[in-house]
């Protein structure tokens, strides 16, 4: 077969955070899939189709490009952030496991992109610098129960944690009662980074305690990073430098 498939990461926003890989990729595709935000930052040419469709759609869409794919075409189905983070190389995978055979054979590549939680930890310092983990906080694809248990673990372990899709105007309510079950759990006053839309022109970053932290910081454009029990503030002149020490005390 000549087609392929690539699933690629286009970065948090700006241009200069897609990686020449998926570059690469990009200017020798015929066709590009994906969420309508993600497929209007690749600009049109002569030769490349866009695919643009809905954000509730991704098996349709990783069928879609499956399919081209076995046709001969060359695909480029498109994220933000890394393709592999809550985005759409698992969404190809689930489809190529359960559709025909030959799509098994197909040329499929992953191209890692950057984060928006690691473009935002930047931003912020280190606040990522020692044993992390990342959370959706979106129950459209699992049970608000499973979130709240995964809050309280993270924070029994000791975890700074990423926190994706805080909150939408369809559920505002969710980060709410995320925000209740941290204080409760944590106890304690540690930072809470609220960094928005990083790399483009709207990028806000602010770093509050946990006490202080309101539902109206986040959007969905938001990464959410609370820090560990552990994680520090260096204070200065404009922004603060976040950071959480590599070393932990027995």
């Amino acid at each position: 077969m000549s087609g392929w498939v690539v699933i690629a990461g286009l970065g948090p926003g700006s241009d200069a955070l897609v990686t020449p890989e998926v570059t690469v990729a990009l200017a020798q595709a015929t066709d590009v899939v994906g969420y309508v935000p993600y497929v209007a930052r690749v600009a049109p040419r002569a030769g490349l189709v866009l695919h643009a469709s809905d954000n509730r759609v991704e098996l349709d869409r990783a069928r879609h490009a499956l399919e081209m794919a076995a046709a001969g075409r060359r695909v480029v189905v498109v994220s933000s952030g890394d393709p592999g983070v809550f985005a759409m190389a698992s969404a190809v995978f689930e489809a190529v496991e359960a559709g025909p055979d030959a799509w098994r054979d197909l040329d499929i590549r992953v191209l890692p992109g950057i984060t928006a939680m690691l473009a935002a930890a930047a931003r912020a310092g280190a606040p990522l610098g020692h044993d992390f983990c990342a959370i959706n906080l979106s129950d459209n694809l699992k049970p608000w129960t499973l979130i709240e248990k995964r809050l309280r673990l993270a924070v029994e372990a000791d975890f700074a944690m990423a926190f994706y899709n805080p909150r939408s105007k369809a559920r505002p309510e969710g980060f709410a009662r995320a925000l209740d079950v941290l204080r409760a759990a944590c106890g304690d006053a540690r930072p809470v980074i609220f960094a928005r839309a990083v790399s483009t022109p709207e990028e806000a970053i602010r770093t509050v305690p946990l006490t202080e932290a309101t539902p109206e910081m986040a959007d969905m454009r938001t990464v959410v990073i609370v820090g560990s029990s552990l994680t520090r503030i260096i204070a200065r002149n404009g922004a603060p430098i976040v950071y959480t020490p590599r070393f932990t005390p027995e």
